[in-house]
């Protein structure tokens, strides 16, 4: 684990010093190694947790949600940033409740502009035409975000999975098949896409965003944990909120956090993927949110890579997020509003 006094080692904090004596409540939290998990480092290394009493331990980032899941099951964690590994893990019968965004909108139906494919030049596919896929080797991390994104990029070019050759890799490890020749193109989240254009000679971005997806990440928790740790869970919601505004308005000392938790990131990288980050580094909640778990439980069911699927209003815990809206607007305050037809409150219930 990293801890809060040594991530903060040599740190100017913005916030305050705790008068003497404060007792901190110590938390356990997880992260991935992607650029749009940053804003839980950030909090820790700008003080906001520690300005909420809070004293955090961030474990060292996991190669994809899956691994990050398993580190909060066996108590490694208490909240951890994962996306579509949580639906994987709930038809499996894991009791997970979703807190509030890591990433993603609550304004908009559609957001993935940190997501992209990119292919090797020789692959035989080409910008803009998705049909090109078929019959190419394609990396994706079965059962995340960039595997759902690849899906719907398929659908989107009138494809079905098995006109491609899906490659379950790490993201980390996607250049490296890129560049020795195993895969035709990956899909990613950032940095990965921006690390292959510049390391893989001839590398070509093949789409980026597109709002084929509405992404899906949130901070979440198991239920027992959620169900006795209100208080707790709603100062960390202020800290994260608070280093996701911070993050908006600094995109570049934004992006050099992200160069000291993502081995090898370097800043010129983290610079790039950043302004796409900022664009959907939006903690709130609302119906739209609901509507991405559910859009995406619904494809991964349709195309057989889930045996079943669940109510999603029974794995979110929406009041602690909205209650933090209410009480610390000026956190937001930067954000567009959230559409009246898809703010939630009290007694909220999405019907698909």
């Amino acid at each position: 684990m990293i801890t809060r006094r040594t991530a903060l080692a040599g740190t100017l904090l913005a916030a305050p010093a705790l008068a003497y004596g404060q007792q901190m409540t110590k938390l356990k939290a997880g992260m991935v190694t992607g650029i749009d998990q940053i804003g839980l480092p950030i909090a820790l290394e700008r003080g906001f947790f520690e300005k909420q009493g809070l004293d955090v331990d961030i474990a060292r980032p996991y190669a994809t949600g899956v691994d990050a899941l398993n580190a909060l099951q066996a108590g490694e964690s208490n909240i951890v940033q994962v996306g579509v590994p949580m639906i994987g893990a709930v038809v499996r019968g894991m009791d997970l409740v979703a807190l509030a965004n890591y990433s993603g909108k609550a304004t908009a139906r559609g957001s993935d502009a940190t997501m992209a494919l990119v292919a090797r030049g020789d692959s035989g596919i080409t910008r803009g035409n998705l049909a090109s896929l078929k019959g190419k080797r394609i990396a994706a991390s079965f059962g995340t975000i960039n595997h759902l994104y690849i899906l719907a990029l398929l659908e989107k070019g009138r494809l079905t999975p098995a006109d491609v050759t899906l490659v379950n890799t790490p993201p980390p490890d996607m250049t490296v098949a890129l560049l020795a020749k195993g895969i035709d193109a990956f899909v990613g989240w950032d940095p990965w896409p921006i690390v292959a254009l510049k390391d893989v000679p001839g590398a070509v971005e093949i789409i980026r965003g597109g709002d084929a997806i509405a992404y899906v990440g949130f901070n979440v928790g198991l239920r027992p944990w959620v169900a006795t740790n209100g208080p707790t869970i709603e100062k960390f919601l202020v800290a994260v909120s608070e280093a996701d505004q911070w993050m908006r308005k600094n995109p570049k000392p934004a992006a050099q956090v992200a160069t000291r938790w993502i081995p090898g990131l370097k800043q010129e990288i983290a610079e790039a993927a950043m302004e796409f980050n900022i664009q959907q580094a939006d903690r709130r909640l609302s119906a739209n949110n609901y509507r991405a778990m559910h859009e995406a439980l619904d494809r991964l069911h349709r195309l057989g890579f889930l045996r079943s699927t669940f109510d999603v209003n029974k794995h979110f815990e929406p009041k602690h997020m909205v209650k933090v809206m209410q009480d610390h607007p000026a956190l937001f305050a930067d954000l567009p509003a959230i559409p009246a037809d898809a703010a939630i409150g009290p007694g909220f219930v999405f019907k698909p």
